[in-house]
């Protein structure tokens, strides 16, 4: 039996404002270059008239479609961060005096 506390701060733990931006920063970059890629290939106003929105404009379809990638790829880095944990931290032993 243990006789450390339950909750132990880690001392490698990162302030949540870098944990945010660790994961924000590298998904906006990728959704900036899958925006890019993708509309070099498909023009958004056809796309919005087959989706049913025939009054998409070019620029309310590249909004729309970046937000969708940035979402798809902040989901993608927080599960990378979530995963990278390890699920069993070893305890420490004390020396025997």
């Amino acid at each position: 039996m243990s006789t450390q506390p339950a909750t132990r701060p880690d001392r490698n733990e990162l302030p949540v404002v870098q944990q945010i931006i660790s994961v924000m920063w590298p998904s906006f970059i990728t959704a900036s270059a899958a925006t890019i890629l993708f509309f070099t290939l498909f023009d958004p106003t056809e796309l919005g008239t087959i989706g049913g929105f025939p009054n998409l404009t070019r620029t309310g379809g590249y909004t729309i479609g970046f937000f969708c990638f940035w979402l798809l790829t902040s989901v993608s880095c927080a599960m990378t961060c979530y995963f990278r944990r390890p699920t069993h931290r070893p305890t420490e032993t004390k020396p025997e005096a």
